[in-house]
C-alpha cells in the first residue's frame, strides 16, 4: 500500500509579532505515515497543533522543521494538490448551493455547463438534489455541511484534509452526517485525514486513531480500528469499542491512565 501522507521529525513555532516576544513551539518530533485510501483521524486535546498540522501538510504553511511528503512529493518543493475543509461551510451566502459546490471547477476555469450535467449523480448521491438554487440560509445545517463536502470532493488532489466538519451539528445530525460521510467514502475511498475531538467519532469513521499530546503536540501513539466495513452504528454498544474508548482515553495526556 502507498503512503500518501509521510512525515518525519516536524517542529514547528509560532513567533510572537512583536520584537522581542519569544516563540511558542505548537508541533514537537511529530511523526506520522498515512496510507493510501486509508481514513486515519487526529485526537487530541484543543490547542495541542492538529490544525496547524493540516495547514502544513496543505502548503499553507512553510516554516517548520522536519520534512513532509504527499505521494513521495516535498510541497515545499512542488505544489501537491489535496482536498482541505474547514469546520465551518464557508458556502458564498450570496451563491446558490449549486454554485458554491462548483466553486473549484470555476477557479480552475473548467467548462461549467459540463460540470453541471456531470455531476448530477453526486447532488443525488450527497443528498441534495432539489437544492440545487437554494441558498445557504435556506439549507439545514447538515445540508450545508454536505454542500461544503460536496465542493470539497471536487477539489483537486486525493488526499482529503477534514477539519472537525462535524464540530458544529447537533448530537443526531452528527451522526447522521457520520453515517453519510462513511457511505460516501467506502465508494470513493479517498485518502482522509480527519480531525476531531469526539472520541467515539473517532472511533467510529477511522481504520486509525492518532492520538496527540497536549502542547507541543506530538503523537502519544496510535490505535488501530479492527471493526468491519461496512460500520454498523450497533458497534458502539460492544465491549470492543468500550476498549479502544480506554486506549484513546490512556493515551491523551489531560486523562489519567485506565
Amino acid at each position: 500500500m502507498d503512503c500518501k501522507i509521510r512525515i518525519t521529525g516536524l517542529n514547528m513555532d509560532y513567533t510572537g509579532s512583536e520584537e522581542g516576544e519569544s516563540s511558542l513551539r505548537v508541533l514537537s518530533d511529530v511523526n506520522l505515515e498515512v496510507f493510501e485510501n486509508e481514513f486515519v483521524s487526529l485526537l487530541g486535546p484543543s490547542g495541542c497543533g492538529k490544525s496547524t498540522l493540516l495547514r502544513l501538510i496543505a502548503g499553507l504553511e512553510h516554516d517548520y522543521e522536519g520534512e513532509i511528503l504527499l505521494g513521495g512529493i516535498n510541497p515545499r518543493h512542488k505544489r501537491v494538490p489535496v482536498c482541505y475543509m474547514l469546520q465551518k461551510d464557508c458556502l458564498m451566502p450570496w451563491r446558490s448551493m449549486l454554485s458554491n459546490v462548483l466553486l473549484p471547477i470555476e477557479i480552475k476555469k473548467g467548462d461549467l455547463k459540463k460540470a453541471r450535467e456531470e455531476i448530477k449523480p453526486l447532488v443525488q448521491e450527497f443528498g441534495l438534489s432539489g437544492f440545487e438554487n437554494y441558498r445557504p440560509r435556506q439549507l439545514s445545517g447538515g445540508m450545508r455541511q454536505r454542500a461544503a463536502l460536496l465542493r470539497t470532493y471536487l477539489m483537486d488532489g486525493e488526499i482529503m484534509l477534514l477539519d472537525e466538519p462535524f464540530g458544529s451539528l447537533d448530537e443526531i445530525t452528527r451522526m447522521q452526517m457520520q453515517d453519510w460521510l462513511i457511505s460516501v467514502w467506502e465508494k470513493h475511498r479517498k485518502t482522509v485525514l480527519f480531525v476531531t475531538h469526539d472520541i467515539d467519532e473517532a472511533i467510529y469513521l477511522s481504520d486509525r486513531v492518532v492520538v496527540l499530546s497536549d502542547r507541543p503536540g506530538t503523537v502519544n501513539g496510535v490505535v488501530q480500528i479492527d471493526f468491519e466495513r461496512p460500520r454498523k452504528r450497533d458497534m458502539i454498544l460492544t465491549p470492543q469499542f468500550s476498549e479502544y474508548k480506554k486506549d484513546i482515553l490512556s493515551l491523551l495526556a489531560s486523562f489519567p491512565a485506565w
